[in-house]
């Protein structure tokens, strides 16, 4: 069995995941924030150290570089898709990681003085990483190990074959992606600049993760439009656009919101509101697996608004609705070997592959409608985009083996 250096994997990710990368859903530039400029560049230097080839970064902050074959001309192009950004949910800023060793199974105190406490009442998963060293945060931003985590399997792996030129591969291509986490991931990705043949994202969650259907998914901003008036003289004259989205609330079907839903059973998320009186602002995601479900749920929300506008008399109910992607399921259900691969790939490190349905985004989704076929493999890590999210390192040091074992079985393939 290969022996990976865990040690520094976590060292490179504590590294990394002190920089500030969290995406900005307000902003228009790509990058949406400098700091994923500022690890794109950490990242092209760290590569470059690495010995890697054709390392480039765009003006949108995109990172490729290429390790060379070693004895495999014919093979396909294999790439790896990673992403720099942290969740918009919570801060990216000032992220402390904490190594708890040797975990015993029992609580965990993120932050004693704000009461903040990883406990496998709440999440019984932890218990499945008793004895493992695991990573996790101070209790008030998130961790990062999505996707940072993925970048350091990925490096990791790439420096195992370059330290083991035993292991024989074709051309590998790394790319590391900004803004994933708003949907812009693959915006700007140059699939033709990246050259691969087939790919992987290092993005899922915990161990044996495989993943290669996705949600279509659409956000909805709905603004309501209220009128605003003295609240002493306000009556038969205010509307108040907060009570008009407190209904537009209630009028959601029952049951179909993420806290109730699983596996491929889709949903409506209202994920922020702003505003007062006068106008509100609801940032809403629209998800389903199934296409047609996904067109009737858009159809539901346009025929809602047009409710509030027949109810109210004039546009009270103003809608931007955009299609962000689509299930991947059917781009890779034509070269479904490469999901395949991933599943030998697994076993033979060690690691049952668990097929699910993904029930977030990931950039994989987009680039397998550009043009390149790209599953979702596992990074390891739980509650992602929170306070609570965390990684045991046995399980970043198993990505990093189904990436070397990857290679190794498409370098016996031929183009």
């Amino acid at each position: 069995m290969m022996t990976l250096d865990a040690e520094k994997m976590v060292e490179r990710f504590i590294r990394y995941a002190k920089v500030d990368t969290q995406a900005d859903s307000a902003s228009k530039t790509c990058p949406s924030s400098p700091g994923q400029l500022e690890l794109g560049r950490l990242l092209a230097e760290d590569m470059q150290a690495l010995g890697l080839t054709d390392v480039t970064m765009d003006e949108h902050g995109y990172v490729m570089a290429t390790l060379p074959d070693n004895g495999c001309p014919d093979a396909p192009v294999l790439g790896f898709v990673l992403h720099m950004d942290t969740a918009v949910d919570l801060t990216g800023k000032d992220v402390k990681p904490r190594l708890v060793r040797n975990y015993d199974g029992g609580d965990i105190v993120l932050n004693e003085a704000a009461g903040v406490v990883l406990s496998p009442k709440e999440f019984p998963e932890l218990t499945d990483y008793r004895g493992q060293d695991i990573l996790v945060t101070d209790g008030t931003t998130l961790l990062g190990a999505d996707n940072k985590a993925g970048i350091c399997e990925a490096l990791a792996a790439v420096e195992y074959l370059l330290n083991h030129p035993e292991i024989k591969h074709g051309k590998i291509r790394l790319a590391m992606t900004p803004d994933e986490e708003i949907g812009r991931g693959a915006d700007h990705f140059d699939v033709a600049a990246f050259g691969a043949d087939f790919a992987y994202t290092l993005d899922g969650g915990g161990l044996g993760e495989l993943i290669y259907e996705s949600f279509n998914a659409a956000n909805a901003l709905v603004h309501f439009n209220g009128r605003i008036v003295h609240p002493g003289w306000a009556k038969n004259k205010m509307i108040n656009a907060m009570t008009m989205a407190a209904e537009w609330q209630m009028m959601l079907p029952a049951g179909q919101k993420p806290e109730y839903t699983e596996g491929h059973e889709g949903f409506f998320h209202p994920k922020r509101i702003s505003g007062g009186v006068d106008h509100v602002v609801l940032d809403m995601l629209v998800r389903d697996h199934d296409r047609a479900k996904f067109e009737a749920r858009k159809a539901f929300v346009r025929s809602l608004a047009d409710c509030f506008n027949a109810k109210y008399g004039y546009e009270a109910v103003t809608l931007e609705m955009k299609d962000l992607y689509y299930n991947m399921r059917e781009k890779i259900e034509e070269v479904f070997f490469v999901v395949e691969e991933a599943q030998a790939a697994m076993e033979a490190v060690g690691v049952t592959p668990v097929v699910v349905p993904i029930r977030g985004g990931t950039d994989g989704a987009q680039l397998s409608y550009k043009g390149l076929p790209c599953p979702n493999i596992f990074a390891g890590g739980h509650n992602y985009h929170g306070k609570y999210e965390y990684i045991p390192v046995p399980s970043m040091v198993k990505a990093a083996q189904v990436v070397v074992e990857l290679a190794r079985r498409w370098g016996l393939r031929k183009k």
